[in-house]
């Protein structure tokens, strides 16, 4: 069993262990996860050199944005709309909207993103991302796991399992308000369990997003306390387990699935003490809430995301993705694009500033991006359709260069054509900045040593400051 999802309730948590499930969860583990598993695994361990970032703030944007509508500039688009032929037939169609030089960088941005444009100058903008897949759940495994044919340990897991967490209390990989379906895109495959994320998620939706029906509604934990047991007791009861798994465990010498289990039943009690504080966001000033642009509109939802995150970075936790949804703008691109926006502008920019703010972000790496673009064309004059062969992601922070642009698609923004970015790159790129030679940072299973990129990928030296 690859997947073992950690029950954060400890009543279920120990109805499952005396139920022997958490006995069959790390089955079939090798050696190497023996023995990393016999002390703790999340403890925090030295990277391969001196990292420029320490964790991860992933903003995942579900559906694939339209590039060339927000952070790639295509003025021949606009010079050439109403041609066709050139991209299968349909007629091209130039950004609606008017893009803007921001910062003392001079980059070009959407106006649909007001808030996020003031901070271009720690913004840097790959515009020459590729990938092979050009289906949303194919490229959205591509892009979190490095491979879209088989079950592989996603990038959160990866850095996990190379660099432990900064707080035995906490997981070390959040998943915020992740898709239902996406369970592959934060797990962690053949590497040992304890690595994949952990999803908070979904609370009951309200106002505008419910509305639109868009999922993106702050983060709950269900679950998270026990009426019937007090903490004494549920940690007597478990303490009784545990001493049945510890002679298990002696008697068997060797024994992957006992070991893993005896450690996440530990976490998932000290978390319970520790998540309700940490999720609660009362205290948190008026003017910090108003930063994130958590006011009950239409931003309120993914600032609360993003205000999460922050909060779980301080803590201590390696990584973090958030999740938006519905960008796969197929129709009405010029009214859902807006708004698609407007829900995360104000609180991505927020995020920035309080980052910085709080000194957090010269070692935090924010990368921002979906599974992949749109085309430069419109089948129905009001959408685009996928575009795998070019498209936009950026990063802030963690020792990247702010103020930059990097690569490019052609002239109309259908092809990366200049730098050209494989995801293999991207994710190479995004341990270098943490410390990790992706070419080192393996996991030996099925006889052989596996890694994030395969036997692909290579740093793009010059985004680096």
């Amino acid at each position: 069993m690859n997947h073992f999802t950690m029950p954060l309730n400890r009543r279920e948590m120990l109805q499952s262990a005396s139920a022997g499930f958490g006995f069959l969860a790390f089955a079939g583990l090798s050696t190497q996860a023996a023995e990393a598993e016999s002390s703790n695994p999340l403890s925090p361990k030295q990277p391969h050199f001196a990292a420029k970032a320490k964790r991860v703030i992933f903003l995942c944007m579900q559906g694939g944005p339209s590039h060339v509508d927000t952070f790639d500039y295509k003025p021949q688009l606009a010079v050439d709309a109403g041609k066709g032929g050139r991209y299968g037939g349909s007629k091209l169609m130039g950004s609606p909207w008017e893009f803007k030089q921001s910062g003392q960088s001079g980059l070009w941005i959407s106006e649909l993103f007001p808030e996020l444009s003031r901070h271009a100058d720690e913004m840097c903008l790959i515009r020459s991302m590729h990938c092979d897949q050009p289906t949303h759940p194919r490229a959205m495994t591509q892009m979190h796991t490095g491979n879209a044919q088989f079950v592989r340990p996603s990038l959160g897991a990866w850095t996990l399992y190379g660099l432990g967490t900064d707080n035995d209390s906490l997981p070390g990989f959040v998943a915020l308000n992740a898709p239902a379906a996406s369970a592959q895109n934060y797990g962690s495959a053949f590497l040992p369990a304890i690595f994949q994320g952990t999803k908070v998620g979904r609370a009951q939706q309200r106002g505008p997003a419910a509305a639109r029906g868009n999922g993106n509604s702050g983060p709950s934990l269900p679950d998270i306390t026990n009426a019937r047991l007090s903490d004494k007791s549920q940690r007597k009861q478990l303490d009784f387990i545990q001493t049945l798994n510890k002679q298990m465990l002696k008697r068997e010498e060797r024994q992957p699935g006992v070991e893993g289990v005896i450690e996440s039943y530990e976490l998932a009690f000290r978390m319970q003490d520790v998540l309700p504080e940490l999720m609660d966001v009362s205290g948190e000033s008026a003017s910090t809430m108003d930063l994130y642009g958590i006011d009950g509109g239409s931003s309120d939802s993914f600032g609360r995301q993003c205000l999460m995150a922050r909060r779980f970075v301080e803590a201590g936790v390696r990584f973090v993705e958030l999740t938006h949804g519905n960008w796969d703008h197929h129709t009405r691109l010029k009214t859902a694009l807006p708004e698609n926006c407007s829900e995360i502008d104000k609180p991505i920019a927020g995020l920035l500033k309080d980052l910085a703010q709080r000194d957090l972000l010269k070692d935090t790496l924010v990368v921002w991006g979906g599974e992949f673009g749109r085309t430069p064309d419109a089948p129905n004059g009001d959408g685009r359709d996928h575009n795998h062969k070019g498209y936009t992601t950026w990063m802030a922070g963690g020792g990247v260069r702010g103020g930059m642009s990097y690569g490019a698609t052609d002239e109309h923004g259908h092809a990366a054509v200049e730098n050209k970015c494989h995801i293999h790159d991207w994710h190479a790129t995004i341990l270098h900045l943490l410390g990790l030679d992706h070419q080192k940072l393996t996991y030996r299973y099925a006889g052989r040593d596996f890694r994030l990129t395969d036997v692909y990928g290579n740093v793009i030296q010059d985004i680096i400051s």
